[in-house]
């Protein structure tokens, strides 16, 4: 599950445990509940956001052994419905979003990151990775739309997408996707305070804020958006499982 609590002005949002914080539903419905209280308790106030987690995985994706247990495609739509509707309420959350990798984040985990404002990554360990290449399975439309507003190369996108290449934070930092902090996790989320102080400081109009992300990535947010029942993407995942 996930804890949050505010430190000043900063929210800090933990994917707690040593697990891989694979996105069940139960998983991502703790986070979005934390999320509507960062919205409902930041609306007389500037704050930011900070998401980061404990152990070796920021998160290694969508739980695809629970999807497995049992019917397969509708446990698969049902994470996918939950994801979309997670990151639609990231990128209408009317403060700045921090990830702070400290771990590897892959597949669903790595859109999850990515959907932030601003990743911070520690140097010394993680990767992201899209590894459906490697596992075989198709990347759903919204995916690559969460790729291609966040990763500006196409050589990038290629290598991230069609090559399943395990990314470090050196090399997104490269990419001008993540920056990379000197240190493990505790030095990568203590970075991440202070972009958040930095940020918050700015004192900006959260509402005004969130309309100009919504703005910029507008066809990311169309994407996610999308009604998945509509278009096969969970049925041609769901039949390579």
């Amino acid at each position: 599950m996930c804890t949050l609590e505010k430190r000043g002005s900063i929210f800090i949002l933990t994917l707690t445990g040593l697990d891989e914080h694979r996105l069940n539903p139960p998983l991502l419905d703790s986070i979005q509940s934390a999320l509507h209280r960062v919205r409902s308790e930041s609306s007389s106030s500037s704050t930011a956001l900070i998401t980061t987690a404990h152990g070796k995985f920021f998160s290694n994706g969508y739980d695809l052994a629970w999807a497995k247990a049992a019917g397969t495609n509708p446990r698969l739509k049902l994470m996918a419905s939950k994801l979309r509707s997670l990151v639609a309420d990231l990128m209408s959350l009317p403060v700045p979003t921090i990830a702070a990798v400290t771990g590897h984040a892959s597949a669903a985990g790595c859109i999850l990151a990515l959907s932030h404002d601003y990743v911070l990554m520690r140097k010394d360990r993680g990767f992201l990775y899209m590894s459906e290449m490697d596992i075989g399975l198709p990347i759903p439309a919204w995916f690559v739309a969460v790729i291609r507003s966040k990763i500006g190369s196409p050589a990038a996108r290629r290598d991230v997408l069609l090559r399943a290449a395990k990314v470090t934070a050196v090399t997104a930092e490269g990419m001008g996707v993540v920056e990379a902090v000197d240190g493990g996790a505790e030095e990568t989320v203590a970075a991440a305070v202070r972009l958040g102080e930095e940020l918050v400081g700015r004192r900006w109009d959260g509402h005004v804020y969130a309309q100009i992300r919504m703005a910029v990535f507008a066809d990311l947010v169309s994407a996610v958006r999308f009604d998945e029942e509509k278009d096969s993407d969970a049925d041609k995942v769901a039949s390579r499982l």
